[in-house]
């Protein structure tokens, strides 16, 4: 037993565990449940009340920052700088697409007539234009994606550009989102 490491004397031991001890007994598992339960929702009015009004709060600031264009609230699809030049972009010019839903309205009222005839020139009127206006959407997407190629380098352009710009210009400028940053001529560089 020469060789054995030597072990510290049991008065030892229990002067040290008093010392550095929890001083109470380990509560059951039935009390540590117990502890941690509370209710998924409030259950109070004045909690509920609460909790509406922060959960509001959050709300209205993630609003206002996706209006503004802040990329902590974008979500995924408008992030980023190359997706904010194309907004910039798309949002600097006058675009076919985005009058494509005034011209189904006008269609539309045009189509109450009683006259037969206004409501069919009315429809190839609407026809023509919505050619139109997708062969401008095919157009930007193209001019955006050799644009973007040429200002963030043709290997680091993402994909989805040309389709993203089309996208948003099909949108009416008041109802795009997030809001317009630039005026109409004020192309980015």
């Amino acid at each position: 037993m020469a060789n054995s490491p030597v072990s510290p004397s049991t008065n030892d031991d229990s002067a040290e565990n008093a010392a550095h001890g929890k001083g109470r007994p380990t509560p059951s598992r039935a009390e540590q449940e117990a502890a941690r339960k509370r209710p998924l929702v409030a259950n109070t009015k004045e909690e509920r009340a609460r909790a509406r009004a922060e959960l509001q709060a959050r709300r209205e600031k993630a609003r206002v920052g996706m209006e503004k264009g802040d990329d902590r609230y974008l979500p995924v699809r408008d992030k980023g700088p190359q997706r904010r030049w194309v907004r910039d972009y798309v949002d600097a010019g006058w675009h076919l697409s985005e009058w494509v839903m005034p011209m189904m309205v006008l269609v539309i009222i045009a189509s109450l007539v009683p006259n037969v005839a206004v409501a069919y020139w009315s429809f190839l009127v609407l026809w023509v234009y919505i050619i139109f206006a997708v062969g401008n959407m095919i157009f930007l997407g193209v001019r955006v994606k050799r644009k973007a190629a040429e200002k963030f380098g043709a290997e680091r352009r993402e994909k989805g550009l040309g389709w993203y710009a089309a996208m948003r210009s099909l949108q009416m400028r008041f109802m795009r989102l997030p809001k317009p940053q630039v005026k109409r001529g004020q192309y980015p560089e």
